[in-house]
């Protein structure tokens, strides 16, 4: 969609409300266990009386009101001009060259760009898939909630839980102290579902190079449908002998920081497939030219958290694969993201489907 075609709005301010939702399964995995989702929901108020909305996962809740500071600083910075993404991005990188577009300031930064979109797809009436030039359709969703790493008895149980509204896909945290440990996890899940169902692995950056080499190797006959994150994030060297090693696709990408860091991972070859994260990679905005950068490469591309969002993004991806799902948001939400027979289903309404239920943000107010 061209500049001039977009609705005319300026922005007025910046609302920021932190919240502590529990969740519904614990989520352990080798670099911490997460039992509450610290978030941060952003209202970005507009002159015309359009609002629109983003919100953040803090990982954790100290985070929130360092990033509050930051959005404080950001609508200092552009109260009044006119919302245009690509304009206030290359603004604020400016403001911001010194300290680097990174953690705390990109988390906030990224935040206004996807609050941007929603506001001008709510101006244009139109749901943001729409706005940005494609149909909104459900798009596969595997559950990502839970099965942390725990005993194999009480995995097998919990990956029956998550099958509930159709899911065919889960993910399981590995990083268990030994390669038995990890293949007794796949192993219990696989044992008590189908084989129809995929069982994607996720290390968290938990392991050497060798010892990735050496785990997913065994992994490749345990049907596993791909292998996360084996080893540090921004080791892409690393990550690429892994991937020319191991029959099962590696996948990486919710660390990227904005698209450089993903063009560097495909100039390594360092992966099989891509999963951005909707703010690491610089909002929609950022998404978009992640999407681009796939696309050109042939890699299928997956959403990291933020479904409600995602839904629509991967809607207008060339080359969409699977979105990851989290109910963190659901209690927050007055219309909850939809799970039909194992797809997500992008909100019909203007926007990117956030609207929140002040009752229960009141409720969860940290």
């Amino acid at each position: 969609m061209a500049v001039r075609d977009f609705p005319r709005l300026t922005i007025r301010a910046i609302r920021a409300t932190p919240v502590l939702v529990p969740m519904r399964f614990a989520l352990g995995t080798s670099a911490a266990t997460v039992r509450e989702a610290p978030l941060l929901l952003v209202d970005l108020e507009t002159h015309e009386g359009v609002t629109g909305r983003a919100y953040q996962f803090c990982y954790r809740a100290a985070a929130a009101p360092a990033i509050t500071t930051f959005l404080a600083d950001i609508v200092a910075a552009v109260a009044g001009q006119p919302m245009l993404p690509a304009d206030i991005w290359a603004r604020l990188s400016k403001r911001y060259t010194l300290i680097g577009v990174q953690g705390n300031v990109r988390m906030a930064m990224a935040m206004v760009d996807v609050a941007a979109w929603d506001a001008l797809s709510r101006a244009a009436g139109l749901p943001l898939a729409r706005f940005l030039g494609a149909e909104p359709r459900p798009i596969r969703a595997y559950n990502s909630n839970g099965l942390g790493l725990m005993e194999p008895a009480a995995l097998g149980d919990e990956a029956e839980k998550l099958l509930e509204g159709g899911f065919r896909a889960v993910k399981l945290r590995l990083g268990y102290p030994t390669l038995e440990g990890d293949v007794a996890a796949v192993r219990a899940v696989r044992k008590r579902i189908t084989d129809t169902i995929a069982v994607m692995v996720d290390y968290n950056q938990a392991l050497t190079v060798a010892e990735a080499i050496r785990r997913a190797k065994a992994l490749d006959d345990e049907g596993v449908f791909w292998i996360e994150e084996p080893i540090r994030h921004d080791d892409f060297a690393g990550c690429a002998d892994v991937a020319a090693a191991a029959v099962t696709p590696v996948q990486i990408g919710e660390n990227f920081s904005q698209v450089y860091d993903m063009e560097k991972a495909l100039a390594a070859r360092a992966c099989d497939l891509v999963m951005p994260d909707l703010e690491r990679i610089g909002g929609v905005s950022g998404w978009q030219r992640a999407s681009a950068l796939a696309a050109d490469a042939g890699l299928p591309m997956s959403s990291h958290l933020y479904p409600e969002v995602s839904a629509h993004l991967l809607s207008a991806t060339p080359t969409a694969d699977w979105l990851e799902y989290v109910d963190w948001m659901h209690p927050l939400l007055t219309e909850p993201l939809r799970i039909v027979d194992g797809h997500a289903v992008p909100s019909g309404a203007p926007g990117a489907g956030l609207s929140w239920d002040d009752d229960a943000v009141r409720a969860h107010r940290a």
